[in-house]
């Protein structure tokens, strides 16, 4: 039952359709202030206006050029320094603790100084992409290897295994889906950087859309972007649980 169809896919969108409705009937009744929350009605209406504009267009590529490199900078480098913490005693004491110190730190603040410090350009969107996508991938790495189990670890050693042996055929494919965990969150946190970058100065890209939107009062179109915003993210939060069924294929639903 619980892998049906209906139950994984059905579920969600008939949940969908009932708020949706329940949103318009509420701004029909007026029980909604328009202005503030716009209806579904205004804001499809508002959308199709959007779409036909090459702007909008325009901007949505570059979005998404910037969350793809930023994850794909994030993701590459903590996975690498997750290894490398979770393999090397030395290197977790000298390292970790400014990871988790970094990590407790409010990173939207670091927009205006990687604004300063790489322009108003795709670069600085990249890069706070890159950092706020790059801790839950490091700690998920981390804490995937520490899950594996030290039973197994001394039956490879009795067994003549060498460390890169042991580290492929055990500590990899055991951490990898507590690993893949992180790297799906960092695909939506990736999002989250570039639009946030993009408000504090970007001159392209939906963020720069959203502000603009805003300050024009044309709000059901400012909502219509979120929207178009959450969409993506759940389309790219989809593919990477493609992947993730492809690659680890001895993960249990």
């Amino acid at each position: 039952m619980t892998n049906s169809v209906f139950y994984r896919i059905g579920l969600p969108v008939l949940v969908g359709v009932v708020l949706v409705a329940t949103w318009q009937l509420m701004s029909n009744f007026g029980m909604i202030n328009e202005i503030m929350i716009p209806s579904p009605a205004a804001i499809v209406v508002g959308f199709s206006e959007l779409v036909t504009r090459g702007y909008f267009w325009d901007s949505t590529w570059v979005t998404l050029q910037e969350t793809l490199y930023g994850f794909a900078i994030g993701v590459s480098l903590g996975l690498i320094i997750g290894a490398l913490t979770g393999t090397f005693q030395t290197f977790r004491t000298a390292f970790y603790p400014f990871v988790i110190a970094f990590q407790n730190t409010p990173r939207v603040a670091l927009a205006p100084i990687f604004l300063t410090w790489f322009g108003f350009g795709i670069t600085s969107k990249v890069v706070m992409a890159a950092v706020i996508c790059f801790f839950p991938v490091v700690i998920n790495t981390v804490a995937g290897m520490a899950s594996v189990d030290d039973n197994a670890k001394m039956l490879f050693r009795t067994m003549g295994a060498s460390k890169s042996q042991t580290f492929f055929r055990l500590t990899l494919p055991g951490a990898s889906a507590i690993a893949f965990a992180g790297v799906k969150t960092a695909l939506t946190l990736a999002l989250l950087g570039a639009i946030v970058a993009e408000f504090v100065g970007g001159s392209v890209g939906l963020g720069v859309l959203i502000k603009e939107l805003n300050f024009q009062l044309e709000v059901a179109k400012a909502f219509s972007v979120v929207l178009f915003l959450a969409v993506i993210g759940l389309v790219l939060y989809g593919l990477i649980e493609l992947l993730e069924r492809y690659l680890i294929t001895w993960k249990q639903d």
